[in-house]
């Protein structure tokens, strides 16, 4: 028993015709999603990175290639604005993670790579990541872990599509 289920038992003696499980569902995600996001940030903090500064290099690293977007690709594949984004790329340039790399054929044109320091420090980080996020589903078997997926992926469809 935890609290929400304290909550609904409350609210089925005052309102007993109300249906809480909707109320629990997201409850249980809401104090999950609190849960994830300080576990997340701490990983990040042990390599003086914030979870917005992680999402742009390992967006850079993902990309493959030369690790180098534009910044309105960064910004379409991170839903982010564009003052959102420069601040963020201000960050990590001053940290040595970034660089903003000028067109040779048009200067007015500018790429953001990831440096040498950005690759090492973002091939560590994503590894103890995923380390982090094992342990957070650890109690989830492993027939159970596919099949929440599948019932959140179908769930968020209802708000990103």
């Amino acid at each position: 028993m935890d609290g929400l289920d304290r909550v609904v038992a409350q609210w089925g003696e005052e309102k007993p015709q109300l249906d809480t499980l909707p109320m629990e569902l997201i409850g249980r995600l809401m104090r999950l999603s609190k849960h994830i996001e300080s576990r997340v940030a701490e990983c990040h903090k042990a390599y003086d990175l914030k979870p917005g500064e992680f999402d742009v290099i390992a967006t850079l690293r993902r990309s493959g290639g030369k690790y180098c977007l534009t910044p309105s690709e960064l910004i379409d594949s991170m839903m982010l604005t564009s003052g959102a984004m420069t601040n963020r790329l201000s960050r990590l340039e001053d940290k040595g993670l970034i660089e903003r790399v000028h067109s040779k054929e048009d200067r007015r044109s500018v790429s953001v790579a990831l440096t040498q320091q950005g690759v090492v420090l973002i091939d560590e980080a994503i590894e103890e990541h995923c380390k982090m996020q094992q342990i957070l589903v650890a109690s989830l078997s492993m027939a159970d872990r596919p099949e929440l997926n599948t019932l959140l992926t179908s769930w968020l469809a209802q708000f990103e599509t």
